[in-house]
């Protein structure tokens, strides 16, 4: 299928050929049939795509702030990878799609194939939404007009927060797609509307649909004209609209309010905020998130939990059955904003120069003739009779900036990138050289060149996809956890046993050049030592999935694990007790600040510190060895200083063990020979994980 993205490096405007994406449970497929540009919003996305590099960074000095911090700990080269791998992750552009459903994920009972539905899905021939983001189209609206669903939620989302009554004067600054949908919706609530935009085209729209519209290019003063329209007395509320980086706005909107007045912003401006505007008048101000209740949050989005509507009444789901209704009984118009219809393949006369575009609303229409399909040929390459053959399930952050850039430095034959979604994986095939990119990760499974399928999603999905490729005869390597609960650590052992390939999970620390050297000075003699490793892990916001103990587990199972795994490595033995104690008082909810204590069968006694809550500009890593009147001390994987040894201080530059990891990696699998990291060892460090969390419910030591 064709998807429309932006290259953020490059700033093209793309139509690329991607794999449908799979479907999910709780979701959606929809064929599109129509798509909305939203001309203000995709503007500014395709303006900073084509923004040089010193242009981005003034428009993000937050991220800037965060690169400067990196550069610090972890050094130049690093930082700039992280950068510049950001930057080749596209942007697939549009929110505004219109089409039939074509498949239901498990779960979704309120749509059937061949329902007409509008929803937030991109420019592309198919998309998948969750079924909270989805609504049906009403018999008598066509798909054009159910097109502008999304738009004008937006916009009625800022007049909820307005909450305007029947009667009162409406001020909506900016005439846009968004201001002009806005103005009618106020005017179908009963309002008196003013409407001020610079634009002369978009002054008589607004007009003819019996709006006080105004052009102050023509001279008006807004503020003098609001007070002239009420008799002195002001607007009741000003809706912002517009999109102009100016503080102009927001003064002029207090200025034209009554007292205890209110302004609601929906569009982007500058907010310069005079303090006296807002207070002599006790105006109040809010900023409009969106749809509605619901968006940003995962609950409700992603798993499908919708609000009771005793409580909320007014969700984003249900603020686009506000719209279809408003559309179907004529209260809203949107036919006179269409200026053009543009064919999905002429793509360009739209985002070819929208800096200069006149347009209020494209349509674009999809003429689908293509049969869809799930795997998508991106290179032409032969793998006939070649040993270590990789497929990868999972086109993320790790992926991108770690696993394809090691695996392209190792000239590794990799086959298949599969991605649920099919743009992320095609985007890194077409970037690595790697000749398939498919949505249907089964195809990597079933394909008898495959011999090493390398896992990188979720972490609640890793236990699932072990499982399937080692029944498949598949060797794998699973980013780490293996797994988030013990249940499926049994199954694992149980299908592991009975199969005749390699299990790996990416505890990479042991093979940092550090971690080998520190190893080789303490020596394979098997005497106990004290072990003390630190992890300044940074703060992770709480509704980030890694915090939902049933999706990533928590950060100790989803992160600490690999520091588990690097003090056995140390004490060349097996954890037999775990006692770990954590701020905060629910055990039951996800840690981030925590001390673990390990002891080992050979006497070694091992502190994990874990923490979220040090500074950014100390170092990430830390790790600290005693051993025979001697001491190893091991600074964010930069540098080594040793005590009571002959030598071995050391400086580098930051190595993680990612390149020596994924060598051996390769090279077990070509040439045979015993696994990198032992199974037992690796079954472990898994369950010292889920001890650690067993200790802190429990308040004591867990043997293991």
């Amino acid at each position: 299928m064709k998807q429309i993205i932006q290259d953020l490096k490059k700033g093209d405007t793309i139509l690329e050929e991607v794999p449908v994406p799979s479907v999910k449970a709780g979701a959606v497929l929809i064929k599109t049939t129509r798509t909305l540009v939203s001309l203000g919003t995709e503007r500014m996305l395709v303006e900073f795509g084509k923004a040089n590099f010193i242009q981005k960074a003034k428009q993000q000095p937050d991220k800037v702030k965060m690169v400067l911090d990196k550069v610090k700990t972890d050094g130049l080269k690093p930082t700039l990878d992280s950068v510049f791998n950001k930057l080749n992750q596209p942007l697939p552009l549009g929110y505004c799609n219109v089409g039939e459903v074509a498949a239901v994920g498990k779960g979704v009972t309120e749509f059937a194939i061949g329902d007409r539905v509008a929803s937030n899905g991109n420019h592309a021939e198919y998309v998948l939404v969750p079924k909270n983001l989805v609504a049906k189209i009403p018999d008598g609206v066509t798909d054009e007009e159910a097109a502008f669903t999304v738009i004008g939620s937006i916009g009625l989302q800022g007049i909820r927060l307005l909450n305007p009554t029947f009667g009162e004067t409406i001020v909506v600054v900016g005439l846009g797609l968004i201001g002009l949908v806005t103005a009618e919706l106020l005017k179908a609530n009963g309002c008196k509307v003013i409407g001020f935009d610079y634009d002369a085209e978009k002054v008589a729209i607004a007009n003819a649909k019996g709006i006080t519209a105004i052009n102050p290019a023509e001279g008006t003063d807004q503020v003098k004209f609001v007070e002239s329209f009420t008799n002195g007395t002001g607007a009741d509320g000003v809706i912002i609209t517009a999109s102009n980086k100016s503080n102009e706005i927001i003064s002029q909107s207090a200025k034209m309010c009554r007292k205890r007045g209110r302004v609601v912003l929906v569009g982007v401006i500058g907010l310069d905020i005079s303090r006296a505007d807002f207070y002599e008048k006790e105006i109040s101000f809010q900023v409009s998130c969106s749809y509605g209740p619901g968006r940003y949050d995962e609950q409700y989005e992603q798993k499908g939990n919708d609000y009771p509507i005793g409580f909320v009444r007014w969700t984003e789901k249900r603020n686009f059955e506000a719209i279809l209704n408003a559309l179907s009984n004529g209260s809203l118009d949107v036919k006179p904003l269409i200026t053009e219809r543009i064919s999905l393949k002429d793509y360009n006369t739209i985002y070819g120069d929208m800096g200069n575009s006149k347009s209020i609303a494209s349509i674009l229409v999809y003429d689908q003739t293509e049969t869809p399909v799930t795997t998508v040929k991106v290179t032409e390459k032969s793998f006939k009779g070649q040993k270590g053959v990789v497929g990868i399930i999972g086109a993320g952050n790790f992926t991108s900036s770690t696993l394809m850039p090691q695996l392209k430095k190792l000239n590794a034959n990799v086959k298949y990138i599969a991605s649920s979604g099919g743009l992320s994986s095609t985007t890194m095939a077409k970037r690595y050289g790697v000749a398939n990119s498919t949505s249907d990760y089964q195809e990597i499974l079933k394909d008898s060149e495959t011999d090493l399928v390398m896992i990188t999603t979720k972490h609640n999905s890793h236990a699932k996809f072990v499982i399937e490729t080692l029944k498949a005869g598949k060797s794998v390597f699973v980013e780490k956890p293996l797994a988030l609960n013990q249940d499926e650590l049994t199954e694992i052992i149980e299908v592991y046993n009975k199969s005749n390939v390699s299990l790996s999970v990416g505890f990479n620390r042991r093979f940092a050049p550090l971690a080998q050297q520190m190893k080789k000075l303490l020596g394979n003699d098997n005497t106990p030592k004290n072990i003390i490793a630190t992890m300044n892990a940074g703060y992770i916001p709480k509704e980030v999935w890694v915090h939902d103990m049933e999706v990533g587990g928590g950060r100790i199972i989803g992160e600490a694990c690999h520091y588990i795994d690097l003090c056995t490595y140390f004490a060349d033995s097996k954890v037999v007790a775990v006692c770990m104690n954590a701020m905060g008082t629910n055990p039951d909810e996800s840690t981030d600040n925590a001390s673990i204590l390990l002891k080992y069968e050979n006497g070694t006694n091992a502190v994990v510190n874990y923490f979220a809550n040090g500074s950014k500009g100390y170092s990430k890593e830390r790790l600290e060895v005693y051993s025979q009147e001697r001491t190893l001390i091991m600074d964010n994987w930069r540098r080594l200083k040793t005590y009571g040894f002959k030598g071995g201080n050391s400086k580098s530059k930051q190595d993680k063990g990612h390149h020596n990891q994924f060598e051996a990696l390769i090279n077990q699998q070509k040439n045979g020979g015993a696994p990198i990291i032992p199974f037992d060892v690796i079954v472990n460090t898994t369950k010292a994980s889920f001890a650690a969390i067993e200790s802190l419910k429990e308040g004591k030591w867990i043997e293991i």
